[in-house]
């Protein structure tokens, strides 16, 4: 159902069970699937590409032009998986050339109010970002993370998977998966997300190896590789503690401690 009030360019590829809201703009070049609903007010423009089962609510803009001046108005897209839920006033840039051309959100993700995606971020399934989280471009979160109310994340950083990051904090280097982090400028890693890990079903015994690889990787007096090392030694047939090692060996922009 389109609400008479709102505005939906023709052009637009618009599933026959979308709802569509009052004073809500829908462009040319938006795809939209089944049973996604825009609540009112919400502006949809741009190369965009919308699953299904989606919800969005009011005065959220989606698939803007990226924040950045080298944007020329090229056909870059914007695309958003399944079952997401974008809060109030949030807001989600398409990508660009230079970043691969596309700024994604996975599937089953929630993305509180006043949240903004910057060019070419790429969100993991199951992701959470509280209220007014600020990411600038080129930035990855991976599945099930959680960034805190508040937070800023500066380009390029990576957010590994199963990660909570505390509110207020501002990351300029990347957060190795399966651990709590908050700060300013250093973010520094607590300790395993055990709460969050026992959530999602992980073994008591799994739980266990990847707690103490992580305080392993929190010695102020080990240097990064001999950490890794050691960390390969005694755990490294998991394949959790394989996925910790390669995010922290991948980083380009140095990695929380």
């Amino acid at each position: 159902m389109i609400h008479p009030t709102a505005f939906v360019n023709p052009e637009a590829q618009i599933d026959s069970s979308v709802d569509i809201g009052p004073y809500c703009v829908v462009g040319p070049h938006v795809k939209i699937g089944k049973n996604t609903r825009l609540m009112s007010h919400v502006v949809i423009d741009g190369w965009t590409e919308i699953g299904e089962d989606n919800i969005f609510y009011p005065f959220g803009v989606i698939g803007a032009a990226p924040q950045d001046l080298k944007y020329k108005g090229e056909a870059t897209k914007l695309v958003i998986g399944n079952k997401n839920t974008i809060r109030e006033s949030v807001t989600l840039n398409l990508g660009t050339e230079q970043g691969g051309g596309v700024t994604r959100v996975g599937n089953g993700c929630l993305l509180m109010a006043y949240t903004h995606l910057g060019h070419d971020c790429l969100i993991g399934d199951h992701a959470i970002i509280a209220n007014s989280g600020q990411l600038a471009g080129h930035v990855t979160v991976e599945e099930y993370a959680i960034i805190g109310g508040t937070c800023a994340i500066s380009q390029f950083v990576r957010v590994g998977a199963h990660t909570y990051i505390g509110g207020f904090s501002g990351l300029d280097r990347d957060v190795p998966p399966y651990t709590i982090a908050m700060g300013t400028r250093p973010t520094n890693v607590k300790g395993a997300n055990i709460v969050g890990l026992r959530r999602r079903g992980y073994p008591a015994e799994t739980i266990q190896k990847i707690n103490d690889s992580i305080k392993l990787w929190m010695r102020p007096d080990v240097q990064k590789e001999q950490c890794l090392l050691e960390i390969e030694s005694q755990y490294g047939e998991l394949q959790e503690i394989k996925n910790f090692i390669s995010f922290i060996r991948k980083s380009e922009t140095g990695v929380s401690r």
